[in-house]
């Protein structure tokens, strides 16, 4: 039986190249597409496919948001994390997310096949890259805790959409709560993280993996 993959980019070019990439395999068969995190969740919970590949950097609700809720959502479905960020600190929180595979958007194409077969199997797939960027890490204990485990997945939301350019009134519409409420959320943010504009909370939602903005 093929292997049943969704899709989830915001860069639409992108995603057609990834469909074309893998329905060129005569073992996997794409079921869905979604540009933003928000949509690609509603759908993999309704499509129940045995792996998404998410795309960090997800319009709406980035790829380790996702994660988590699919996680809850669709316990069956083996999550492959797509990325240009290669930290420590964002791998392992991807892992800890719920990615069974995290690849950088620079690994080859088998890689990819690779990695879908393998987390279809129950396995982890990390490209050669990964792994030594993590083995080194390792070795060299340099791993800190993130600033974003100071803030709750309701608040890394409303983060990301603000610096992705939502007002509160428009964040509000999108979580369905009040304005105010989320004017109360966007202050304790800044005073959880110690940043004082949108330009500084820009910057670190770009360093830490919440947006790419790209």
């Amino acid at each position: 039986m093929a292997i049943r993959v969704f899709l989830a980019n915001s860069r639409v070019i992108l995603l057609d190249s990834l469909q074309v990439l893998l329905e060129l395999q005569q073992d996997m068969k794409i079921v869905g597409k979604a540009t933003n995190g928000h949509d690609a969740v509603r759908r993999i919970q309704k499509l129940r496919p045995d792996v998404a590949i998410l795309d960090i950097g997800l319009a709406g609700l980035n790829g380790m948001e996702a994660s988590l809720k699919i996680g809850d959502l669709s316990k069956s479905t083996g999550i492959v994390m797509l990325s240009t960020m290669t930290s420590p600190e964002i791998i392992f929180r991807a892992l800890r997310a719920g990615a069974r595979g995290y690849l950088s958007r620079e690994a080859s194409g088998l890689e990819l096949v690779n990695a879908v077969r393998a987390v279809r199997e129950g396995k982890r797939y990390l490209s050669p890259k990964i792994t030594a960027t993590l083995i080194g890490d390792y070795i060299s204990e340099t791993r800190s805790p993130s600033p974003l485990e100071s803030l709750t997945s309701r608040e890394r939301q409303i983060l990301q959409l603000v610096v992705e350019g939502s007002s509160s009134a428009r964040v509000a519409d999108i979580l369905a709560v009040s304005p105010k409420t989320v004017d109360t959320y966007r202050s304790r943010i800044k005073q959880k993280l110690g940043l004082r504009d949108i330009t500084a909370l820009i910057k670190f939602a770009i360093q830490h993996g919440i947006t790419s903005l790209e």
